[in-house]
């Protein structure tokens, strides 16, 4: 069975994630597609609107086959980490190529792109550190340095976000022992950034989750999936609230005044002194929003603070997550139809890494992933926190025809 993995975070699952999944399985000639999908907070340092569990059905119920975590360590990180994580899982589970969304839609631009920056690395990252000492954040530090050395000699642009995730996605590939085939597919309509809905079909999440906090669900049916829109309905009949970082702010706001700025500094990605800043301004601030306003400088952006502050609700250490860092060591699977169980089946003796498929007999590998999942739940009110907090251990991986 010929296999294409896709790497998501379905926050929700709109018609974008569809087109996506479809074109991914035709490009590949696939019988399967695999998702790796991020659990309960996300790469940019967000709380996922719903659990795992309800976007993992959705997922199954539009074109997917199968779902796998990916863990908290790799989820919750800048795009390097991210993608190292991705692809790592999908290259153990024997998927012969991966399908990604871009900005550029053509595949060979991100590999020569990826061999004039490699040809040119030790002349960019002194660039790099130059623009970081001006003040400037990492990820526009490494645009400058690009623009100043290649002016725009580069064949893909990488200011966009897909085309930077799909970046790492390849490098990452190329690293691996046994390379999958790269494959891309050009975002269609809206842009990653895009906050308002069109009269296309096709919007961005970005777009949708403001719509769903503004004006509710019903504003969001067109650009999602039936199923899609049936499970977020669910959800918020079952949960009463989808996740934000609002509902956080009172655990973050804790957290940052009950802690000293020296245990602060031993959290992963905070650094630089930024401690002093995260404490004076929970110390003024009435809500999530006024907080991120406060600390957000030309130097941290809002995603690399968000990221931050993930850590620190979750209390994650340095030392803690640089060994999570270290290699890919599990991999939970959390649904699949009948054509990926039969997939599984065939593949599983052969796999180099543990199918976790109860979390109750993996507690101690599962530790930051728990955590995680503990404290998503904490953010809904005590009758949904525990009916939350018991999926965890209760749930078994989704099966559907």
């Amino acid at each position: 069975m010929k296999t294409v993995g896709i790497v998501v975070e379905y926050n929700p699952f709109h018609n974008g994630h569809l087109y996506h999944a479809q074109k991914a399985r035709e490009a590949a000639g696939a019988d399967v597609v695999m998702a790796v999908m991020s659990g309960h907070f996300l790469q940019r340092g967000e709380p996922a609107l719903v659990n795992k569990w309800a976007r993992t059905r959705m997922a199954l119920q539009n074109g997917v086959d199968i779902v796998v975590e990916l863990p908290y360590a790799f989820s919750v990180q800048k795009a390097e980490y991210f993608a190292k994580g991705a692809i790592t899982i999908l290259e153990k589970l024997f998927c012969n190529a991966f399908c990604f969304g871009s900005e550029s839609g053509q595949v060979s631009s991100f590999i020569e792109t990826k061999q004039q920056v490699d040809k040119h690395s030790k002349s960019l990252d002194p660039l790099v550190q130059k623009y970081m000492g001006e003040g400037f954040s990492f990820p526009k530090a490494q645009t400058l340095a690009r623009e100043s050395l290649f002016g725009q000699r580069l064949p893909l642009d990488l200011s966009k976000p897909n085309n930077i995730l799909g970046f790492h996605y390849i490098q990452a590939n190329e690293n691996l022992p046994h390379p999958m085939t790269p494959l891309t597919v050009k975002r269609q309509q809206a842009d990653y950034h895009d906050v308002t809905l069109s009269s296309q079909p096709i919007a961005s999440a970005t777009g949708i989750r403001k719509a769903i906090m503004e004006t509710g669900l019903e504003t969001i049916e067109p650009y999602v999936p039936a199923a899609a829109f049936t499970e977020l309905n669910h959800y918020l009949s079952a949960y009463g609230h989808l996740h934000h970082w609002d509902l956080y702010w009172p655990l973050l706001q804790y957290r940052l005044l009950s802690s000293s700025s020296e245990e602060l500094a031993q959290i992963y990605d905070v650094s630089e002194g930024i401690e002093y800043r995260l404490k004076e301004a929970a110390r003024q601030s009435a809500s999530f929003t006024e907080f991120m306003e406060s600390v957000k400088t030309k130097r941290y952006t809002w995603t690399r603070i968000q990221r931050a502050l993930v850590h620190i609700l979750l209390h994650v250490s340095k030392e803690e997550m640089d060994a999570a860092l270290e290699a890919v060591r599990y991999i939970r699977l959390l649904g699949m139809n009948s054509r990926g169980r039969e997939y599984l089946n065939k593949v599983k003796k052969n796999l180099s890494l543990p199918l976790i498929t109860k979390a109750a007999v993996f507690k101690e590998t599962l530790a930051l992933d728990l955590k995680a999942s503990e404290i998503y739940a904490l953010g809904l009110p005590s009758h949904s926190s525990r009916s939350l907090l018991s999926s965890e251990f209760n749930e078994h991986p989704v099966i559907l025809p």
